[in-house]
């Protein structure tokens, strides 16, 4: 007798939303955050990937071409203002909305505002935020990116 694939239909903990896409490279050395942080993107619909570090983050993002990178700050080998810097110094990179979600100082935040970071969610950070902030930086990214204007500052309540 040979093989049969019945097809049931699989419930399924994601609530997509249609008028929501996108994909987010979460970066984070702790493992209980990267999944927090990817639940609640999945719940809306939204692609998460992750790495553990900067480096990591590095080595994969041109595969993954994330629309959207969240960053910790303090992370083994290369931290996040680090892995900002030089996101923002490749040309390939340079576009994509960095998200900062870390318990900043305000020496932090400052110099990531002068790598061009978009955003700063302080942890522990508020789940509805966090997906309000990613939807906005990744529709006014991919707006910008149609209409060739890419003012994603003015998104993230810094203009």
């Amino acid at each position: 007798m040979g093989k049969r694939r019945t097809r049931w239909p699989v419930p399924t903990y994601s609530r997509v939303v249609p008028s929501t896409s996108g994909r987010v490279l979460v970066v984070d050395d702790n493992k209980v955050i990267r999944q927090l942080i990817r639940v609640n993107l999945e719940l809306e619909g939204i692609e998460v990937v992750t790495a553990a570090d900067g480096a990591e983050c590095l080595e994969v993002v041109h595969q993954v071409r994330p629309d959207l990178i969240t960053l910790d700050v303090v992370m083994p080998r290369l931290n996040g203002l680090r892995t900002a810097g030089r996101l923002r110094s490749d040309p390939r990179t340079a576009g994509i909305p960095l998200v900062i979600v870390s318990a900043c100082t305000q020496h932090e935040v400052e110099s990531g505002l002068d790598v061009g970071v978009d955003a700063f969610l302080a942890k522990p950070f508020d789940p509805q935020e966090l997906v309000r902030v990613v939807q906005s930086l990744i529709d006014t990214s991919t707006a910008g990116r149609v209409r060739g204007s890419g003012d994603t500052e003015a998104a993230a309540g810094h203009a």
